[in-house]
C-alpha cells in the first residue's frame, strides 16, 4: 500500500462518498419536518459551515499529511493532553453515531422492499442490526472488498440521484406543491438554522479526505481541489434534491414517510418503479457508508491508541483487524436499537461541530506554521460554536433526550481520557506548539 498513490478523482470520491453516504437518505425528511419550505436554505447553512471548516483542513492536510487525519491535527494544535484526547475520543464516538444513523436509514428503507414481520417497527431494528453485522464480517474478510463496494456504490448512487434531479425538475412544472417552497411556508430563521445544524451530519464525511492526504498525487494542487470541489458539489446536490422533494410532495406526505422520503418523492414522477429504484439506491448507499465508516472508525481508534491517548491494547489485532472494529460494531448495534433518528442525528451533529471547532481553532492557533489566513479558521471556529449553541438550545426544547444523550457522550469521552491519563498513562506532554 505504501506507494499506492491516488488521483484527484479518487480523493473526491472519498469525500463525496463520505458525505452522500447515508446522510441525505437519513436526514432529508427530518430537515423538511424542521424547516418546511426553507429546507434548501437549511442545507445551504450547514454546507457553508462545512465549506469554511474545510479551509483549515486544506492547510493542515498540506502541512501534516498523515493517515491519522483529524487526530493528527488536533494533537498538533493542543499537544497530547486530556483535551486533545477527549476530542479524539469524541471523533471515534461520532463515527459510531454516524454508523447508527446509516444503519437506522437502512432499516427504514428496507421494509419497503421486504416486509418480514408485518410490523415496520420490528423490521427496522432487524434490518439495521443485520446490515451492521454483515458489514463487520465484510471488513474482517477483506479491506479490498470494502474499497471495491465503496467505489461502485458512489457511482451508482450519484447516477440515481442525478437522474432523480433531472426528472424531478421536469416534474416540478405544473406541480401544485411547488408553492410550498415560497417564503410564506418557511419556518423562523432560528428554526431554519437549527434544522441546518441537526442535519449537519450529512456533510461531515468530507473529513475522510484528510486520512488520504498523504497518498494524493500532486498534493499542493489536488488537496485544496479535493476538499472544495467535493463540498461544493454536495451542497449543490443537496439543495436541488431538497427543492425537488419539497416541490413534489405535500408536507403531510413528507411527514408520514419521513424516514424514507426520497423513495416517496420518486413516486409522483415514476410511480412504484421510481419508489423501488430509489429504495434500492438508499440501501446500496447506506450499506456502503456503513462499510466505509466501520473501516474508518476502527482506524481512528487505532491511531488514538498509537498516540497513547487510549489504552495501547487498542492497537492489537483481532482476526487481522484492529480490535476497534469489533468495539465500533457492538457500540453501533447498541445505539441504533436504543435511539430514534432525530436523537442520533443531533448527537452526531453535536460531536462533529465540537471536533470541527477544535480543528478550526488549531488552524487559527498555528496559522503561521500552516500558511493560513488567521481570520478564516477563526470565523470557522466562531461559526461552529454559534451553530453548536443554537443546536443545543433549540433542540433541548423539542428533543431533550437527543441533547442529553449528546452532552453525556461528550462528557464520557473527556472523563475516560481524564481517568486514563491520570491513572494509567504517565506520558502527559506539553502542547507541541507551546512556546
Amino acid at each position: 500500500m505504501g506507494n499506492d498513490k491516488i488521483k484527484l478523482k479518487d480523493a473526491m470520491a472519498i469525500g463525496i462518498g463520505g458525505m452522500v453516504g447515508g446522510g441525505i437518505f437519513a436526514v432529508l425528511g427530518l430537515a423538511v419536518s424542521l424547516s418546511k419550505g426553507a429546507t434548501p436554505v437549511a442545507f445551504l447553512f450547514a454546507g457553508i459551515v462545512a465549506f469554511i471548516t474545510s479551509y483549515s483542513y486544506v492547510k493542515l492536510t498540506l502541512t501534516y499529511p498523515d493517515k491519522g487525519g483529524t487526530v493528527k491535527y488536533i494533537n498538533e494544535g493542543f499537544g497530547k493532553t486530556i483535551f486533545s484526547g477527549g476530542i479524539n475520543n469524541l471523533l471515534w464516538v461520532s463515527y459510531i453515531i454516524m454508523l447508527s444513523l446509516y444503519a437506522s436509514a437502512f432499516g427504514s428503507y428496507a421494509p419497503n422492499l421486504f416486509d418480514i414481520t408485518g410490523s415496520q417497527t420490528i423490521d427496522t431494528h432487524i434490518y439495521s442490526s443485520a446490515i451492521v453485522i454483515l458489514a463487520t464480517l465484510i471488513n474482517y474478510y477483506s479491506i479490498k472488498v470494502v474499497s471495491r463496494i465503496e467505489s461502485y456504490s458512489v457511482a451508482i448512487k450519484l447516477i440515481i440521484l442525478i437522474a432523480f434531479i433531472g426528472i424531478g425538475i421536469y416534474g416540478l412544472f405544473g406541480n401544485a406543491n411547488t408553492s410550498q417552497l415560497m417564503v410564506s411556508n418557511w419556518e423562523s430563521p432560528m428554526q431554519i438554522l437549527t434544522a441546518g445544524m441537526v442535519i449537519f451530519v450529512a456533510y461531515e464525511g468530507f473529513e475522510l479526505i484528510a486520512n488520504s492526504g498523504s497518498d494524493l498525487i500532486n498534493p499542493k494542487k489536488n488537496i485544496p481541489k479535493a476538499y472544495y470541489y467535493s463540498i461544493g458539489f454536495v451542497i449543490l446536490l443537496y439543495i436541488i434534491i431538497s427543492i425537488v422533494t419539497v416541490g413534489s410532495l405535500s408536507f403531510d406526505t413528507i411527514k408520514s414517510s419521513q424516514e424514507y422520503v426520497l423513495a416517496e418523492a420518486s413516486k409522483p414522477m415514476l410511480g412504484q418503479a421510481g419508489f423501488t429504484v430509489m429504495t434500492i439506491a438508499a440501501l446500496i448507499s447506506t450499506f456502503s457508508a456503513i462499510n466505509a465508516s466501520l473501516y474508518g472508525g476502527s482506524r481512528v481508534s487505532y491511531v488514538i491508541a498509537e498516540d497513547d491517548e487510549l489504552p495501547h491494547e487498542l492497537t492489537s489485532q483481532l482476526w487481522n483487524q484492529p480490535i476497534g472494529l469489533i468495539i465500533t460494531a457492538v457500540a453501533t448495534l447498541t445505539l441504533v436499537n436504543l435511539l430514534n433518528l432525530e436523537s442520533i442525528s443531533t448527537a452526531g451533529s453535536v460531536g462533529f461541530l465540537i471536533v470541527f471547532s477544535a480543528v478550526n481553532y488549531t488552524g487559527f492557533k498555528i496559522h503561521d506554521k500552516i500558511g493560513a489566513n488567521r481570520w478564516v479558521p477563526l470565523f470557522g471556529f466562531v461559526l461552529c460554536i454559534i451553530s453548536l449553541v443554537v443546536l443545543i438550545f433549540q433542540q433541548f426544547k423539542s428533543n431533550p433526550t437527543g441533547v442529553i444523550v449528546a452532552l453525556s457522550i461528550v462528557g464520557v469521552c473527556f472523563f475516560v481520557e481524564f481517568i486514563y491519563k491520570h491513572f494509567f498513562n504517565t506520558t502527559e506532554k506539553k502542547p507541541i506548539n507551546s512556546k
